[in-house]
């Protein structure tokens, strides 16, 4: 559903509908299609009664619209006079039929956000005939946000998207990294070409499977006699020029453009983060620590390794979700790239052995120390002295 489906009003119906829905067995008729009409007054009529408190008349609309003949259905989404509502009900019923969706998104009458719920699953053909309408996508940039997030659309043309939204000043609050992702276009980087495409699909497939394996967990685990244990992460392999060998396939993940490293950051699995983080342009590990399928055991992970951006340590720990969990809390305390106020707001909160190994540790910035130090102090009545 892509727009809010409420009753229409029946004063505004065609008579025949208006007849319809009215008391009687011709409602129930309706509802099973059983009535004479035209495509549109029958999609009204089907729409309406889909709404209705009776059950089984619902149910008995809502299986008859599923199973519509394609030609009435050609008639319902090409009709610039129904109620944008009657569309995005009928929008989920068009399939794979490409006359169908070609006419439900040439309809001008097709409500954006309508737009948008099949834009994400819809194919690379179906995404570039929706990206062809720029007016749409700059009023309504949720389809911006649903083209980019769908697997299924080509790099190039997402690209294009982005670049008009950013050419003119609109933000797509549906991509979590958009100023990452903002800030590279501005920055003049490379768009994607024909290869491209080719390259960012092989990739995004094969980086969509299982990551169970590092997601889930224990993570308290990740933290065992004061220590951070080095967790051993079942990564794709890597060669010496960068490509990753995943389920016996090669994908230069490395040779993506800068624009396909961040958008496979934010719709990769925990797989394609592990590697991405590690790249050397900040704005793409930035966009991975920022993507919101990123989970507690992964943050854990991350705020342990100081070979990671400061930038990356400073979002983790910025960020009230993650520094709840103790396991994260200490692993952002022993890390030197956690900014000493951060450490501070968190070491009152952590056990007493792990403000020992903090107080001992000496990668550890002399203000955390210090401070692990007074509280150890404090706690065993020395006032800090």
């Amino acid at each position: 559903m892509g727009v809010p489906l409420t009753p229409l009003d029946l004063a505004t119906l065609p008579a025949a509908v208006q007849k319809a829905l009215g008391a009687g067995p011709a409602k129930m008729m309706a509802a099973r299609g059983m009535l004479p009409m035209a495509p549109s007054e029958q999609a009204q009529a089907l729409y309406q009664i889909a709404l209705d408190a009776d059950t089984a008349l619902a149910s008995a609309a809502r299986a008859t619209a599923a199973g519509l003949p394609e030609r009435i259905l050609a008639g319902v989404v090409a009709d610039t006079n129904l109620d944008p509502r009657v569309l995005d009900f009928f929008a989920s019923h068009i399939g794979n039929h490409a006359a169908l969706f070609d006419a439900l998104v040439l309809n001008p009458t097709t409500a954006d956000a309508t737009i948008a719920m099949v834009a994400k699953n819809a194919g690379p053909r179906e995404i570039d005939l929706i990206a062809q309408n720029e007016q749409r996508l700059l009023r309504h940039p949720e389809i911006i946000a649903a083209m980019y997030l769908n697997p299924k659309a080509r790099m190039s043309t997402v690209d294009r998207a982005v670049e008009l939204a950013v050419r003119n000043n609109v933000r797509v609050s549906g991509v979590a990294a958009w100023d990452e992702i903002a800030r590279a276009l501005s920055q003049g980087v490379a768009t994607s070409t024909a290869d491209g495409d080719a390259m960012f699909a092989a990739a995004a497939a094969a980086f969509s499977g299982d990551d169970s394996a590092i997601t889930t967990g224990d993570i308290d685990a990740i933290i065992a006699g004061g220590e951070i244990e080095e967790v051993s992460d079942e990564l794709p392999v890597v060669d010496e020029n960068g490509d990753a060998t995943v389920a016996g396939k090669k994908v230069p993940i490395d040779k993506l453009s800068i624009p396909a490293k961040l958008r496979l950051a934010q719709m990769g699995n925990a797989f394609a983060r592990s590697m991405l983080i590690r790249d050397p342009l900040k704005l793409v590990a930035i966009a991975v620590i920022k993507a919101p399928s990123v989970t507690d055991i992964e943050a854990g992970r991350y705020a342990k390794n100081a070979t990671l951006c400061d930038d990356v340590i400073r979002y983790i720990a910025s960020n009230g979700k993650w520094t709840k969990i103790y396991a994260i809390k200490v692993a952002l305390c022993l890390n030197p790239k956690c900014p000493s106020p951060d450490a501070g707001r968190m070491l009152p909160f952590l056990r007493e052995k792990d403000l020992k190994f903090i107080a001992k540790s000496k990668g550890v910035p002399s203000a955390t120390t210090a401070q692990a130090r007074r509280l150890i102090a404090s706690r065993a009545g020395g006032g800090g002295k």
